[in-house]
Order: C-alpha cells, then sequence, then structure tokens
C-alpha cells in the first residue's frame, strides 16, 4: 500500500510529466489506438481530499451521470466522460471554485480519486468543457429538473422564486444595466431567475442578459415550464369540480406585485403569495392568535397570525394573512392558495429565507458569481431593449429640468431692499430680467426635449441597434454546464447534510462537518475478489462528529453505489474502525 510521500516522488519522476505514470495508454490515446483509460484503483493510504469519494452516492442518485450518453458527446482521448463529470462535481465539493485553481492542487493524488494517474491539465479540461457546452445541455437540465421535481412531488407544489444578479465588471460588452440590491447601484450584468424548493433545495434557473423583470420571466419562461414539469397537478375535471383547487404555488417578493398578474395567474389555476405593498393600516391586536404547523425537519414552528379577505384594485380576491412581530410590526401576506390553512400560508411565506440562505451559501462556498468563461455569444436580437436615442433624451431632460430648478431658486433670492438709489435698482431690475430670460429659454429647450421624446420610441428591438449599440452575451452555456454540476453538487450535500442532521446535537452543524469530510485524506482499499472499493477516512476532529460520519457510512454503504465505470461497489467507514 503506498504512501503519500511516495506516490509524491514517484509523480516527480514521471516521463511524460507530473504524475503521468501510465505512459503506454496515455501514448495510445494521443495517437488515437485507444480509448479513455480504465478507471483502476491501487492499494493506497492517505489520499488527499479523499473524503469526497463519500459524496459520490448522493451525486449518483441526483443524476451527475444518468443522462450524459443521451446529451453530450465529447472526442475522448486518455479522459472519458465520466471522469470530466466526476472531476468538475468533487471539485464543487472540495470548494476548488475555478478551474484555474486546479494548478494548486495534486494532480496525481486528485488523479487517485478517478481511478488515474493524474487529473488533466487546465488547459485539457478547459477543451473538455469547451466540447461538452456544444451539445444539447438545455434537454439535460430540462430531464434533470422534472426527475427532481417528480421524486419530491410534494416538495415541488410549493416552489419559490427570486431573481439574482450576476455583475460583470469587464469591458468586452456592455450589458444592460440593473439595480444590484445587495451594492445599492445599477451595475451590468445577467439575471439569473432561481426556481427552488422550501428547503432551498434548487430545480433550475433561468438567465437573462435582459432586464424585463421578475413579471416578464414568470410569464414567459417559469411558470409555461412549470405548467409542463410540476408533478401530481390536478386534472381539468377536478379543477371544475373544486373552483378552489389550485395546480401548484409559487412565492416571491414584492417585484413580482401586480394584481392583474395575480388574476392572470388564476385563470391558469396557479395560486401565488407575496407581500402586500403600500400597507398604511394596522389590525388590532386581538384579533391575531398563536398557530403551530411542522416545519421541514419536523421541528414545531409558532406563529402569531390573523387573516381577512381583501379586494385588490382590479376586484381580484385573495387572502391576506398577517404576522404579529416585534414591538407590533404587522408584515401582511396576500395569498390566491384558497386551500391551505392561513398558519400553512404564513409559514410558507416566511421560510423564504431558505432560498435567500441558498443564495449566500451558493455564491461563498461555489463561487456562484464567477463567469465560467469570457467568451462572446451573439443575443437574441428579437428582444427588446431601452432605445439609446430614448436615454440620451431621457439623460438631457434630467439635466436641462435640473438646470431649471436651480435658476428658479436664484431668480427666487433676488430680493429688492427696502431702500436702493437708481444705480442699485437698474442692476435689481438687470438681474431679474436676465434670470426671467434664461428661465423662459431652458423651459423652451425642457419642452421641445420633451416633444422629441414623445417621439422616440422608447423601447425597440436589439436588431434595430447599429453594431456598435449592440451587446452580446458573455459564455452563456459555459455557466449553464458548470451551474447545473453545481446544483447536482449542492443537492448532493443537502441529502447527506439531511442525513447526519439527526446525529448531531447542533443541527446547524451538518454543512460545516461535510466540508470536513470532503477535505479529510481517505485509504484506498480496493479487493478485485469481493469487487469492493473500500473507502475508510481518517479520523476527524472531535469524537461527535466521529460517530455522525460512523452512522453516514453505514447509511452509504446501504446504498450499494457502483463506482462509475467499474464493477467495485463503494464501501465507507473510518480509518480507526479498522484500527482500533
Amino acid at each position: 500500500m503506498s504512501t503519500a510521500s511516495e506516490r509524491a516522488c514517484e509523480d516527480m519522476q514521471a516521463a511524460l510529466g507530473m504524475g503521468c505514470t501510465r505512459v503506454i495508454e496515455r501514448v495510445a490515446a494521443s495517437l488515437g489506438q485507444a480509448g479513455p483509460a480504465a478507471s483502476r484503483f491501487e492499494p493506497c493510504m492517505d489520499v488527499a481530499q479523499g473524503g469526497v469519494l463519500w459524496a459520490l452516492p448522493a451525486l449518483m442518485s441526483n443524476g451527475l451521470l444518468r443522462h450524459t450518453g443521451e446529451h453530450f458527446k465529447m472526442r475522448e482521448g486518455f479522459y472519458g466522460m465520466a471522469h470530466i463529470f466526476v472531476l468538475l462535481a468533487f471539485m464543487a465539493l472540495c470548494r476548488i471554485k475555478t478551474v484555474e485553481r486546479l494548478r494548486f492542487s495534486p494532480p496525481g493524488e486528485l488523479g487517485l480519486l478517478l481511478g488515474l494517474d493524474r487529473i488533466p491539465e487546465v488547459r485539457t479540461l478547459r477543451q473538455k468543457i469547451k466540447q461538452l457546452v456544444q451539445c444539447d445541455l438545455h434537454s439535460w437540465g430540462a430531464q434533470l429538473s422534472q426527475e427532481w421535481m417528480n421524486a419530491e412531488s410534494e416538495a415541488a407544489g410549493i416552489l419559490y422564486v427570486d431573481g439574482r444578479v450576476h455583475v460583470y465588471h469587464g469591458r468586452q460588452t456592455a450589458l444592460p444595466r440593473r439595480y444590484v440590491s445587495r451594492e445599492r447601484l445599477c451595475l451590468r450584468g445577467l439575471t439569473d431567475y432561481w426556481v427552488n424548493d422550501q428547503t432551498g433545495r434548487p430545480f433550475f434557473a433561468v438567465s437573462t442578459p435582459f432586464n424585463d423583470g421578475l413579471l416578464a420571466m414568470l410569464r414567459e419562461e417559469i411558470i409555461p415550464r412549470l405548467l409542463q414539469d410540476v408533478p401530481d397537478q390536478p386534472d381539468e375535471q377536478a379543477l371544475a369540480e373544486n373552483p378552489r383547487a389550485h395546480r401548484f404555488v409559487i412565492i416571491f417578493d414584492r417585484e413580482g406585485y401586480s394584481p392583474e398578474f395575480f388574476k392572470e395567474l388564476w385563470g391558469q389555476r396557479v395560486a401565488c403569495q407575496t407581500y402586500r405593498k403600500n400597507v398604511q393600516d394596522l389590525w388590532p391586536e386581538e384579533d391575531f392568535e398563536w398557530r403551530e404547523t411542522p416545519g421541514p425537519y419536523g421541528e414545531i414552528v409558532r406563529l402569531k397570525l390573523a387573516e381577512r379577505g381583501v379586494r385588490l384594485s382590479n376586484g381580484f380576491w385573495m387572502r391576506e394573512i398577517r404576522r404579529w412581530g416585534e414591538n407590533g410590526h404587522q408584515t401582511a401576506v396576500l395569498s390566491s392558495d384558497y386551500v391551505n390553512a392561513e398558519v400553512r400560508i404564513g409559514f410558507h411565506m416566511f421560510s423564504r429565507w431558505s432560498q435567500e440562505n441558498f443564495f449566500k451559501y451558493m455564491t461563498q462556498h461555489f463561487e456562484l458569481n464567477r463567469f465560467a468563461s469570457y467568451v462572446l455569444e451573439p443575443a437574441d436580437e428579437t428582444k427588446t431593449v431601452v432605445n439609446p436615442a430614448w436615454r440620451a433624451l431621457d439623460s438631457q431632460i434630467k439635466s436641462k429640468a435640473s438646470q431649471l430648478n436651480r435658476c428658479r431658486v436664484k431668480f427666487s433670492q433676488i430680493c429688492l431692499a427696502d431702500e436702493l438709489n437708481d444705480a442699485e435698482t437698474k442692476r435689481f431690475a438687470s438681474k431679474k430680467a436676465e434670470g426671467r430670460e434664461a428661465i423662459e429659454t431652458l423651459e423652451t429647450e425642457l419642452a421641445a426635449l420633451k416633444e422629441e421624446r414623445k417621439k422616440t420610441e422608447r423601447k425597440i428591438e436589439l436588431r434595430h441597434l447599429s453594431e456598435e449599440e449592440r451587446f452580446r452575451v458573455i459564455a452563456p452555456n459555459h455557466r449553464f454546464f458548470l451551474d447545473t454540476i453545481k446544483m447536482i453538487a449542492y443537492r448532493a450535500e443537502t441529502a447527506m447534510a439531511l442525513i447526519v442532521r439527526q446525529f448531531l446535537a447542533r443541527k446547524d452543524d451538518m454543512r460545516s462537518l461535510l466540508r470536513e469530510i470532503y477535505s479529510a485524506p481517505a485509504d484506498l482499499i480496493p479487493d478485485e475478489s469481493e469487487k469492493i472499493l473500500t473507502v475508510s477516512l481518517h479520523p476527524l476532529t472531535n469524537p461527535l462528529s466521529n460517530e455522525a460520519a460512523r452512522h453516514l457510512a453505514e447509511i452509504l454503504t446501504a446504498s450499494e453505489t457502483t463506482y462509475p465505470g467499474t464493477d467495485l461497489r463503494l464501501r465507507f467507514n473510518l480509518v480507526s474502525d479498522e484500527n482500533p
């Protein structure tokens, strides 16, 4: 059984470069005389980050390799398609946030996790990704999303939709500006609209460089897709028999507030929930009562709620539910869910923190805000954008209006004193005349600009702009592909977190424990006669973590997962269990 020091010396002395010890297979693959190298494991100790192999059963169950043969084609050499997918998922879980950072990881040690002599170098991996992103990515993502919803049909009935701006600071293209709430600025970038369940697990995301807003994306992209994908929807007969029944519920923030849109959704029998805008009245405290409901993890949630019916400005009736908060603050929620109890509606609305936590966690640990590539591609030229001519006129109008206001203030400050001689009176009259003339000139110019703006279209299709004014999209396929890999990794980590959660005294430590497991060294012990690959994790930092990891190992071993491309079943344990 080799040690880390022995493998390091062997990798340094490899004839074809760092870690390239399978010389014959590499030369044959380079000449096109051999296909992808087979994953072959040898006994080895202290493999760096070997604990990430514990995530392989969860990755496989979440569809990492399930449909790759249907949707992807790659010019395979020494590295096969399965090697690339597994490596990218391991990188996400090990917090190797970009392909470039692989330069600072030991290639031979990571290669052992794939059953190879080393991982591909950065340039090779980029070439493989470039080939993969030219395949049928969106069909692959849609199929995975639909399978996730079918596997969790109850969770797919309550869906959270929110947008997140992907800021671009480069100068290759002038993407449209949009408001970024976390930075309180209007910045260039893309907007991703994510659809999650109430525990924060993502189903899919829709990205757009245009800033039409949440309502437009819901109408054009998200709702039509959900009507097709959400499982267990009532049929037309059931909807006709029960006029209060709905297909599913979507929850969003105040950006999607629109009485007309609420009514439009209910026309498709889709219920919605959001916060009410412009609440001015307060309900008496005696109307509020404490309610209890089970949470997603079995915990009991208590809310102080009150409910009334409300007719919106367009005549559409909705349920208004308010929560009594600290210092008597009342949070108002509107819902067209006429089936669930008020406490369930309140709980679903106030669970939006799960999606916010998802954004924060993915940004911190999976580098969600980073562009995967900076290759430019044409944008959809049928989409409308703000007319640059209209924007220039609007800017001039704001500037003229500001000048006019300053002139009016200055004119009002010219006052006539009680006693003035003839010269002072003439100066006063001259200043007043000059000020009045300046005001009249600015008013005339402002009126002309406003008239010209009326005649100019505010929005035009992108194809009608000049080549200099058009913008291009930054590598949408690269982002979609790697974001889908990150979604699979996050869902796999979440599945493992739900397992270890029940064995921890502090429930919030579950993801910290998993990160420790992924980064921990492990021993790999293949048994060809029994067709078993044992992954023995080195002890963790404390006995409680070791005990939770031991329970996790039992459940992962019971899944009887086979390592991709081999006939070896994975078995998991701790080194201390074999050597007490």
